[in-house]
């Protein structure tokens, strides 16, 4: 029987349930939109890799909802489906974007990946994440202020809420680099996954690693500066007291005397000076004002 609208009970009952399942969820979420039938193989095929990059995203606020086409004929008419499958990614119950050619699993991420940055997808993620950072800064305000212990007990709880943060990970494997834990740091980073290793925050607590090596934390450099003093040339004595400086968080004499090493000879032993000091910046963080200045001063020294 139709309607005053001009649809059947039944198309009524299908664009509520539609409502009910895809768009209201939609709203705040975002709905991988699939278009099948019992009969159809490819369907069928696609079904698997599409539950799984869902169930990989669900804390990313992503959602799989699957249309029959055969049980919900009049939606998909409204879509105006010519074949199966056909899949669509959901925003505010309108379609957004055809996942339909992202066949692999890979592809389907990253055209996912692309959509959530230039969307106010609510998630799981995200609400973690903004009640986890006021306590990473916590974290790396006892860095900052050399309170290495209380940095350590502070990365080690926000692990407890966020294990999987690179941000987290990398206070903590810096709180015991500071502490001149360097083993148990390296076996830290080498439980973490490949694709977790090459975020920036992770880049930065190996670099914090690497820049420490297997310098000794000696509250003595006299022996170092002593020999360097005797031989102003002896670039590779130079380079150790200044690995030591650092294990010593003495950042402004080490970097002068890497400085010095570059300005003498900037290609010296392929450019080891210039990267332990790059490694330094990455350690302190990029966007610190010091490595700004050190920053203008390293390129007024090779393009100078």
């Amino acid at each position: 029987m139709a309607t005053q609208l001009g649809l059947t009970e039944d198309q009524k009952a299908e664009v509520e349930k539609f409502r009910t399942d895809v768009v209201e969820p939609s709203m705040s979420q975002l709905v991988i939109l699939d278009f099948w039938a019992e009969w159809c193989g490819p369907c069928k095929q696609l079904t698997p890799m599409l539950e799984k990059v869902a169930a990989d995203y669900a804390d990313k606020g992503v959602i799989l909802k699957k249309v029959n086409v055969d049980e919900d004929k009049f939606i998909a008419s409204q879509f105006q489906i010519q074949s199966i499958p056909t899949v669509y990614a959901m925003f505010q119950g309108k379609p957004i974007a055809d996942l339909g050619q992202a066949r692999t699993e890979s592809a389907l991420k990253q055209m996912l990946d692309q959509i959530l940055t230039q969307l106010p997808v609510e998630s799981d993620e995200k609400q973690q994440q903004a009640e986890i950072e006021p306590l990473i800064e916590m974290g790396e305000q006892f860095l900052s202020d050399g309170d290495n212990e209380r940095a350590l007990s502070a990365f080690a709880q926000i692990m407890e809420m966020a294990p999987t943060e690179p941000k987290v990970i990398s206070g903590f494997v810096r709180a015991l680099v500071a502490m001149d834990k360097i083993d148990e740091a390296r076996e830290m980073l080498a439980q973490i996954p490949e694709e977790v290793a090459k975020d920036p925050a992770i880049v930065r607590a190996q670099a914090a690693i690497d820049l420490i090596g297997d310098a000794a934390d000696s509250e003595d450099t006299a022996p170092l500066r002593a020999k360097v003093e005797a031989n102003p040339a002896d670039h590779e004595a130079r380079l150790e007291l200044a690995t030591a400086l650092i294990a010593n968080d003495a950042r402004d004499d080490a970097a002068d005397q890497l400085f010095h090493i570059i300005e003498a000879d900037k290609d010296w032993n392929e450019g080891a000076a210039r990267q332990k000091l790059l490694q330094l910046f990455e350690v302190v963080g990029l966007e610190d004002e010091w490595v700004s200045q050190q920053r203008r001063r390293l390129s007024a020294i090779l393009f100078g």
